[in-house]
């Protein structure tokens, strides 16, 4: 057996880890082609870069490198780290290689990396920690975020709050010093605002609300959509963790009577987040929101966001013309600004010249010219497009239409040869066009402009790790009116929700878009031009193979992406 498997691994060795892919069906020849082709305009390796695409998982790509390679692949936690191998090498030179130290084995450190052919990491780790070094393969994605929770712990919290009650209490309240230029090892209410923010960049929050209650301030964070509290840190610390925010936020620390908004990144290994702060002023003091920015969510590519296949070719179809209008619908939060950004990335191109006017500017692409609103100084939504349409646009991207001149310059534009990206606040895709008529934009300039409407909600994902098959009725599926229509029972693999450490116990994992993608062709285009109801509207689109928000989302259930209750609890 041990001569077999010896065998096995040495002629896999042997084989490219595309070679590998494609044997065991991950991949095909036809997506490796594509990868290839679309290396030749990004700079990223080709492993990156099919994943980006969405034609093999993180997973599966650091599993074919370990076969490639003849090592062992790991999904690592908190319980696989011994805590004198971690102390062996510094935490910077960790975050800098995507590398792990595990523990000592056999007079060997044994260490996950994402890139085990990092020969300058290798020697970095074995130099520092005075061992040679056996790597292990792992994703980058799990060395990081066990990173950021190893170097971020609860303890250390903890402990950051007994020093700082111990110090307040030799210390008048008022007399609190930030100490700005100061060390995080000498200010503990500055390193307790650097662990809270790292700990939700490891929990992979959204946003981070710091609440005055009595006697005390709440820490929550917002995950997966939902909220929970994660902390609670004493009345007297209140103000120097609130003040500390306010301070690196370019905010008037004095002001505390008037909301106020900020804006300040981290940096944390390769990570760079963008966060954005609110102050707003509350009965019990100074409530801070942190919205996260995570840059690499820029970059996500279409294929990633949760768009089936026809919904993608469809879609495609319209935002490839040069000239129209696209609207994306939804609720805040729902996904809205990721989806435009996801299309523009598609069409940034040295050729184009691609203006967005936004409010505000949540990520920076390279290639693209972005504009920040600003009606303090009279620049708002429309001031900056009739700019803009003089600029020789290809592309415009409009934040959010708010108003009619904003609605009626976007619509005018998109008939006067430029490709028009926007968002709009109605509940599904029907109801935006005749959202557009209330706005006072007349139903011939919008049954001519508008090309499509995607309606968007975003549900959590199903955590791959511990989701376990899930067996319903068919007198239930009936009862939520699943639509039988649009997939066998064959086909159907419904999962529920367990609970693991990877997910924080929640048996969720990130999150997934839910769309109802409507065009706008000739029946729905009579329909606006009558000023018809929104309900006619929608039955025009359906009768066109529109599929519905609810349906998208029992399909996504139905395929094991997420559950029932979870899609019932997304879209009403």
């Amino acid at each position: 057996m041990a001569a077999g498997s010896g065998t096995t691994g040495g002629r896999e060795r042997n084989r490219s880890v595309w070679s590998l892919l494609l044997s065991e069906g991950s991949l095909t020849e036809e997506q490796l082609h594509r990868a290839v082709e679309a290396q030749k305009h990004d700079p990223r390796d080709l492993g990156q870069i099919l994943v980006s695409l969405g034609y093999v998982s993180a997973e599966e790509l650091a599993r074919a490198r370990a076969r490639r390679l003849g090592l062992g692949y790991l999904e690592p936690s908190e319980r696989d780290v011994d805590p004198a191998a971690l102390g062996l090498v510094p935490e910077r030179v960790l975050r800098r290689h995507r590398a792990l130290p595990l523990r000592l084995e056999e007079g060997r450190l044994v260490a996950a990396l994402a890139d085990p052919t990092d020969l300058q990491a290798l020697d970095d780790l074995r130099m520092l920690s005075g061992y040679p070094v056996t790597p292990v393969v792992a994703t980058e994605e799990a060395i990081r975020r066990l990173q950021i929770k190893l170097f971020a712990v609860d303890e250390r919290v903890t402990g950051i709050l007994r020093e700082a009650e111990l110090r307040e209490a030799r210390e008048e309240d008022d007399d609190l010093d930030l100490g700005a230029g100061a060390g995080a090892e000498e200010r503990p209410v500055i390193r307790l605002v650097s662990s809270i923010l790292q700990q939700a960049i490891s929990d992979g929050a959204s946003d981070i609300h710091l609440e005055p209650r009595p006697g005390r301030l709440a820490v929550r964070v917002r995950v997966d959509g939902l909220l929970r509290e994660v902390m609670s840190i004493p009345h007297r610390l209140q103000s120097g963790v609130i003040s500390r925010l306010k301070l690196v936020s370019g905010l008037d620390i004095a002001e505390r009577r008037l909301p106020q908004d900020g804006r300040f990144s981290v940096r944390i290994g390769q990570q760079k987040v963008d966060f954005r702060v609110a102050s707003l002023p509350t009965v019990h003091g100074e409530k801070v929101v942190l919205r996260l920015l995570d840059n690499s969510h820029a970059a996500a590519r279409l294929p990633e966001l949760g768009l089936s296949p026809e919904l993608h070719r469809r879609y495609e179809s319209v935002f490839r013309r040069p000239y129209g209008a696209i609207l994306v619908t939804g609720p805040t939060g729902s996904g809205k600004s990721t989806t435009l950004y996801a299309t523009l990335a598609e069409l940034n191109d040295p050729r184009k010249n691609i203006i967005t006017v936004e409010d505000p500017v949540e990520y920076r692409i390279e290639g693209i010219n972005q504009i920040q609103v600003n009606p303090r100084i009279g620049l708002s939504f429309a001031s900056a497009l009739r700019s803009i349409l003089r600029s020789d646009p290809d592309v415009v991207m409009i934040g959010e239409i708010r108003d009619h001149e904003t609605a009626k310059i976007a619509v005018e534009s998109a008939l006067t040869g430029h490709l028009v990206l926007a968002t709009l606040h109605t509940s599904d895709a029907p109801g935006a066009l005749t959202r557009l008529t209330d706005m006072g934009v007349e139903p011939f300039l919008t049954a001519s402009a508008v090309d499509c409407v995607v309606a968007q909600r975003l549900a959590r994902r199903l955590c791959e790790r511990c989701r376990r098959p899930a067996e319903v009725e068919r007198g239930l599926l009936e009862g939520i009116g699943f639509p039988f229509q649009l997939i066998s029972e064959e086909e159907a693999s419904f999962h529920r929700a367990v609970g693991c450490e990877w997910c924080g116990g929640t048996g969720y994992r990130g999150r997934i878009g839910v769309y109802e993608l409507m065009m706008v062709d000739e029946a729905v285009g009579e329909l606006v031009l009558r000023r018809a109801s929104t309900a006619e509207i929608a039955r025009a689109a359906e009768a066109g193979g529109m599929v519905r928000l609810r349906e998208d989302a029992l399909l996504k259930a139905a395929r094991g992406t997420t559950t029932i209750e979870e899609a019932l609890r997304t879209v009403v």
